[in-house]
């Protein structure tokens, strides 16, 4: 038995940061990269290294960067902990596991730290494997709600949910992360919508540009608990933008969707530190004429554009800065027409 699971890339389209502090998102994957794991029984349990597990450098400087932007672990911890959550949490609840033993090993395409969420990719697609490898199911709801206990709990990894929702739901989702939810039952409310609902979007990124998004998380958090009360106002200002956009597209209001985008970077820039060469990828694609937010953590942008002529400005402006510009390839995910 050879099974192949993939997750995609994603983009935080509006309401992030607030995922991880009772927020509300939405959220989509699209189809341009992914990771992929393939897992095959064998007699023993062996995880082979992957795409993040570097372990030739060009010279002792590339060794030292890529030491400080991966860490000594690469994704290996990411699939060792995925199996141990797994593993806990079917026993923990009475569900017995066939004795068989398997190799696993994975792939990614997806620009590293530049926010667009390939260590969580590594996470679910190797959880949708363990599922499929022990013909088991779980409430899909649950599912993302595990995947961030085995980077946050197990890992030490400052992070929310709304990466694990999207990319196991696919498509586009808004997603409500109110506390009495949360804290209630382990997890939101997950909306998955079409995503006709949206206008033109394109997403840009420089993989010189990366960031540790967990370093960013780990100081939003010391805010959060702090109870900063510019960091808490916030928390509840991003996720009503969430909220209307939600509403806004329900209703065919597709010409409201840029300027609430644009809202949403302009609160983050406010609020914390964003670095310069992040900032100058939004105002680079907003002086094309595109709206312009984070798709992350930094690293990459993602806005909307009205038509071929506005998108080739904006390959050529940013182009001109060092970034990559595509049309992401949404799929439908959950949503059924």
């Amino acid at each position: 038995m050879l099974l192949r699971t993939r997750s995609f890339a994603r983009a935080g389209l509006i309401g992030n940061p607030s995922d991880g502090y009772f927020g509300k998102t939405i959220s989509c994957t699209f189809e341009n990269f992914a990771a992929e794991v393939i897992l095959y029984e064998t007699p023993e349990v062996e995880i082979l290294p992957g795409d993040v597990d570097d372990h030739i450098f060009p010279d002792l400087d590339g060794l030292v960067r890529d030491v400080r932007l991966f860490g000594y672990y690469g994704g290996m911890r990411l699939i060792k902990a995925m199996a141990k959550v797994f593993s806990e949490h079917c026993r923990e609840h009475g569900i017995k596991l066939p004795k068989r033993n398997f190799t696993v090993r994975y792939t990614s395409n997806i620009p590293r730290l530049v926010g667009l969420s390939g260590s969580s990719a590594i996470c679910t697609a190797m959880f949708k494997a363990l599922m499929k490898f022990y013909e088991v199911e779980l409430p899909l709801p649950l599912i993302p709600t595990l995947c961030l206990n085995a980077e946050k709990v197990e890992l030490s990894i400052q992070c929310g949910l709304q990466d694990r929702v999207i990319q196991m739901y696919d498509g586009l989702v808004y997603m409500d992360f109110d506390r009495s939810l949360i804290e209630g039952r382990g997890y939101g409310e997950y909306a998955p919508m079409n995503p006709d609902l949206l206008p033109n979007l394109y997403l840009a990124y420089d993989p010189q540009r990366a960031e540790i998004s967990g370093v960013y998380h780990q100081k939003l958090r010391v805010l959060f608990d702090e109870k900063k009360p510019d960091v808490l106002a916030a928390m509840s200002e991003f996720a009503d933008l969430a909220r209307q956009m939600y509403d806004a597209m329900l209703a065919g209001r597709k010409n409201l969707v840029p300027g609430l985008m644009n809202a949403n970077f302009d609160l983050r820039d406010r609020i914390f530190n964003v670095a310069e060469a992040n900032r100058r990828m939004v105002h680079t694609a907003r002086g094309a004429g595109a709206s312009a937010k984070f798709a992350g953590s930094g690293g990459a942008i993602v806005g909307t554009y009205e038509d071929d002529d506005m998108y080739g400005r904006l390959e050529s402006a940013l182009g001109a800065i060092g970034c990559t510009v595509i049309k992401p390839i949404l799929n439908r995910g959950q949503w059924q027409d």
